[in-house]
């Protein structure tokens, strides 16, 4: 089965501010319906970064079964870590990068690595802010999301 998965995060712009993610994971079943989920959450202390990351990992792990994916996402951060291969690097260093700097939220790419092995995922970049709707609409869920009541504690102490 081929699914598209939309990503992205969003953060107040410091570490101690809130932060969310917005994922929407669409497919189209044997019968030609399109299905289309949506999945988004808030989060306490947390970066953008670490939001994209989560956004990513949480479509992948919604896939109950092996697909062909193709995940869009405005993160150069992201996108370049696969498409660039910095990830493969970085596990062969042992989690850093350039002169013996550790990588951040290894803790997340390491769920990401994990979420993405029983499928096939090619990785697209897609400009922020460009209306394209699926991006556009993460972002929205993403923004409500940080920007609501009920936020979870992000519990990285490096973020």
């Amino acid at each position: 089965m081929k699914v598209q998965i939309y990503t992205d995060g969003s953060a107040r712009g410091n570490p101690d501010g809130p932060g969310g993610y917005g994922t929407i994971l669409q497919y189209t079943d044997p019968k030609g319906v399109l299905h289309e989920r949506e999945m988004s959450c808030g989060y306490k202390k947390t970066t953008n970064n670490r939001m994209e990351l989560l956004a990513a990992i949480v479509g992948l792990e919604a896939l109950n079964r092996p697909c062909e994916v193709e995940l869009y996402s405005d993160s150069k951060y992201l996108i370049d870590a696969f498409n660039q291969h910095w990830i493969d690097g970085w596990v062969r260093k042992g989690w850093k990068r350039g002169k013996n700097e550790d990588v951040k939220n290894v803790d997340l790419w390491k769920r990401l690595l994990e979420a993405k092995k029983p499928h096939q995922v090619t990785f697209i970049w897609v400009k922020g802010h460009n209306n394209h709707p699926q991006n556009e609409r993460c972002d929205a869920l993403a923004t409500s999301a940080a920007d609501g009541t009920n936020l979870l504690e992000d519990t990285v102490e490096s973020v």
